[in-house]
């Protein structure tokens, strides 16, 4: 990470733009010095409900963007529905726009095939991939599973018996990990029932509530719920514990996966190259801010920072990848 933080460091620094005063950026042109103007007026576009993953991503992104002087004026807000492929329409929709922003991820990649759109990700101009975050399996605080163990021996038993609900469409990562998890332990993916809820903002009353025998998703946005001890965390899928979680890695509880989510930020097709050049400046300013170093601690959050033509690769990647698993499971 301390590689990447440098990397990033040296590019923010080294890179100098001519900005527009009717684009996001400010209205002087780079100083002497060789540092551009702070972004300014950016909307940054949540597609799914306040409080989820996305949302946290983008709200604290956006603070620490403002508190370091990399940008001014950032307004985040949240256009949910259809697993955020009604945002991705919209950003899609919106071509030349460069004072617009998505902050998307693995889920609005599985979602634009199971919601049958023509919007999808590879229309939209790559700016940078931010964190990578393991995902977590949680019960509420009442569950009778004190253990993976106990969860996993009840499933096999009864695959289709237990309902496990996650905060992403059919595809999203929320979704993929338990047909994953199913796979691991020998359970065919096909008979899981999951049931899906639009963010963590909406899955976390099911979670409260016991309408789930089971949960998987981040546990970066349930972190207050679980230092509360209202939801309790059987396992994570990284390869290493979340230092903000007591509670054992898939892998040490002898269950063959490790599994990760990511989120990164896109911006319209068709904006302006300055506008382009602009807004990923700023993102490796965001990463080579020690906030930003502060910010992936204090959630569980992996830093996985790329951007431009290296992200555009991932993501088209990333797109085959969730179509051939959709695929298999007859849901694309």
């Amino acid at each position: 990470m301390r590689r990447s933080r440098a990397l990033a460091t040296a590019a923010a620094l080294g890179l100098s733009l001519t900005l527009s005063a009717c684009s996001v950026t400010g209205d002087q042109a780079a100083g002497e010095g060789g540092e551009a103007d702070s972004l300014a007026d950016l909307r940054i576009m949540v597609p799914n409900s306040a409080g989820g993953g996305y949302d946290t991503t983008a709200r604290v992104a956006a603070k620490v963007m403002e508190d370091e002087g990399i940008a001014e004026g950032i307004e985040v807000f949240n256009l949910e529905g259809a697993g955020g492929t009604v945002g991705l329409a919209r950003t899609v929709n919106e071509a030349g726009n460069g004072d617009l922003a998505l902050l998307m991820g693995l889920g609005v990649v599985g979602a634009s095939y199971t919601n049958d759109t023509d919007a999808t990700l590879t229309r939209t101009t790559p700016l940078a991939k931010l964190i990578e975050e393991p995902g977590a399996v949680m019960v509420p605080k009442d569950s009778p599973f004190e253990t993976i163990d106990d969860l996993v021996a009840a499933w096999q038993a009864d695959p289709s018996g237990l309902t496990v609900g996650g905060g992403s469409s059919p595809g999203g990562p929320d979704h993929l990990l338990p047909m994953q998890l199913a796979e691991a332990v020998g359970i065919d993916p096909r008979e899981v029932n999951f049931v899906s809820y639009d963010g963590g903002g909406d899955l976390l009353p099911a979670i409260l509530g016991s309408k789930l025998d089971f949960a998987t998703s981040g546990a970066g946005e349930f972190l207050d719920q679980i230092e509360s001890g209202e939801v309790r965390v059987l396992a994570t899928s990284g390869e290493e514990r979340l230092e903000q979680v007591d509670a054992p890695t898939l892998v040490e509880s002898d269950v063959d996966l490790v599994f990760t989510n990511w989120r990164g930020i896109v911006a319209p097709p068709e904006v302006d190259d300055a506008d382009r050049d602009a807004m990923i400046a700023a993102l490796e300013q965001l990463h080579a801010s020690d906030g930003w170093e502060q910010a992936l601690e204090d959630n569980g959050w992996e830093d996985a920072f790329m951007t431009g033509d290296e992200f555009e690769a991932f993501l088209t990647e990333q797109d085959a990848r969730v179509r051939d698993t959709l695929s298999q499971l007859g849901l694309a």
